[in-house]
């Protein structure tokens, strides 16, 4: 990517850049501006599909080459009905997953008939030192119409000075033909690097669907 050097004379008074400010037949891809921001170039890892799986779990590549890890389910199908998709982390390469946690859990819904909405903190899908699974989708159902994505970020695993941040923002269509924005953020209590993460339902299996992990590599 080539940016003229006479920063003041390529912006706009809204502070963008003009059109002839950025040399366009250099731009590769959209990673060329993640470098001008400070960010950095995602990586995929590993794929996993399910087919009527207990769990999805991610035990290796987890480890300090990546500052930040992303994993993006798509279209997570339920074998049953009114079950909360989730995950939970691990520092012992997979043997346990039980790291303590705390953390936030809102989300806002809407009805297909324009009956119902709601927004607002749920209680139930927090944690406060908590070591079980940690909710990302609200409750699916089994018809074929209905499934859950999103996108769960990982911050530092390895570090063994701080505790891990994580984010989460989700969507789905639920069992009572809801749309439902899931947001979810916390920590894992521990300054043991974590190298594992597994999803599942609460209960029954993973009917179908795919989660990728990223890495983000330093830019």
């Amino acid at each position: 990517m080539s940016i003229a050097l006479s920063l003041g004379n390529n912006l706009t008074t809204n502070g963008v850049f003009k059109a002839d400010a950025v040399n366009n037949t250099s731009v590769n891809n959209v990673t060329d501006f993640a470098g001008i921001a400070g960010g950095g170039t995602l990586v995929l890892l590993s794929t996993q599909t399910a087919s009527a799986s207990a769990n999805i779990s991610f035990t290796t590549g987890i480890d300090s080459t990546y500052d930040e890890y992303i994993f993006k389910l798509i279209n997570i199908h339920s074998s049953g009905t009114g079950i909360y998709f989730t995950f939970n982390l691990s520092t012992d390469g997979g043997s346990n997953y039980n790291v303590t946690k705390t953390s936030t859990f809102f989300r806002a819904s809407h009805i297909e008939d324009d009956t119902q909405t709601s927004f607002g903190y749920i209680t139930s899908g927090d944690q406060a030192q908590g070591t079980g699974y940690q909710r990302l989708l609200p409750p699916l159902d089994t018809a074929n119409d209905q499934a859950g994505s999103g996108t769960l970020h990982l911050f530092a695993p390895s570090s063994t000075t701080y505790v891990k941040h994580f984010i989460a923002s989700t969507t789905a269509m639920q069992e009572q033909d809801l749309a439902f924005d899931m947001n979810v953020a916390g920590y894992c209590n521990t300054t043991s690097a974590i190298n594992a993460i597994d999803f599942k339902f609460e209960s029954g299996t993973i009917d179908d669907g795919i989660i990728k992990m990223y890495g983000v590599k330093k830019s």
